[in-house]
């Protein structure tokens, strides 16, 4: 399907070589972290998965770690194998999570997306309820927004990969009106921070957990809601609406179009 290629094993730490040995490797081509990730099989057992940082990704890689560990008492996460730290990089290694995607769901089968989209909302309503003062990691607008300005002035925002919506026009010119248009007051509750398809898996219709843990941290509940709004769109606006429903919540066009916006400068 594209998402995947078969490469030779690649050099791994002399403490995580028993752990690898024997294992067909494959390169994960659709990940956006960054960070090179590779899912390691071998017959018999459960898949492991090897997400290898340079210096320049590093501490996105530290970001993950801590956060999937802290997560994993409220939610179901991948099962950290190991971590650590050489000059210029960094490497994780983590277990699989059963079921398959929401996206490879969906693509084989998209009548089934308003279904699912009420699987996915009741799933986020269970992150958003965990206790916001318990979770050490911020993630609100406010960093964001000073983020996505460094990008911008660094001309590392990827113009040509816009939404549809938005393609064509300049990041200033997005950045602009996005901030004319920023909602006068937003929320705090613990976010994903990229809560789409690719991201939850899937067992019998009902997510079981979640994965790419580098954003997680309190902001507001749009975060979350807008990327899985946007990720459902794909499949018809019958899904984007039953997921509304089923989280309980109406759509507020303001904050969706806000975080669509800032999401496009990462």
């Amino acid at each position: 399907m594209g998402r995947e290629v078969a490469i030779e094993p690649v050099a791994v730490p002399a403490g995580r070589a028993a752990a690898v040995a024997g294992r067909t490797w494959f390169r994960d081509q659709v990940g956006e972290s960054g960070c090179a990730v590779y899912r390691l099989a071998r017959t018999g057992e459960n898949y492991l998965y090897l997400k290898v940082a340079g210096a320049e990704t590093l501490s996105d890689l530290v970001d993950e770690m801590a956060r999937l560990r802290w997560l994993g008492a409220y939610l179901p996460v991948p099962l950290l194998h190991g971590f650590g730290l050489e000059a210029g990089g960094g490497w994780m290694l983590t277990g699989r999570l059963p079921g398959r995607t929401a996206y490879q769901l969906l693509e084989a089968d998209p009548v089934a997306a308003p279904a699912l989209a009420e699987s996915l909302a009741r799933f986020l309503r269970r992150l958003h309820a965990i206790p916001a003062e318990r979770c050490p990691f911020n993630a609100d607008h406010a960093l964001r927004l000073a983020a996505a300005k460094d990008r911008m002035d660094a001309g590392l925002v990827e113009e040509d990969e816009f939404d549809d919506a938005r393609l064509g026009q300049s990041a200033q010119v997005v950045w602009d009106e996005m901030l004319a248009a920023m909602p006068a007051a937003l929320d705090r509750v613990v976010t994903h921070g990229d809560f789409s398809l690719d991201n939850l898996l899937v067992v019998d219709g009902e997510v079981i957990g979640c994965i790419d843990l580098g954003r997680v941290g309190i902001a507001d509940p749009w975060q979350d809601l807008a990327i899985l709004w946007h990720s459902l769109a794909e499949f018809g606006d019958d899904a984007a609406a039953a997921m509304l429903q089923a989280y309980g919540i109406a759509l507020d066009s303001a904050k969706l179009d806000f975080h669509l916006r800032l999401d496009e400068f990462f």
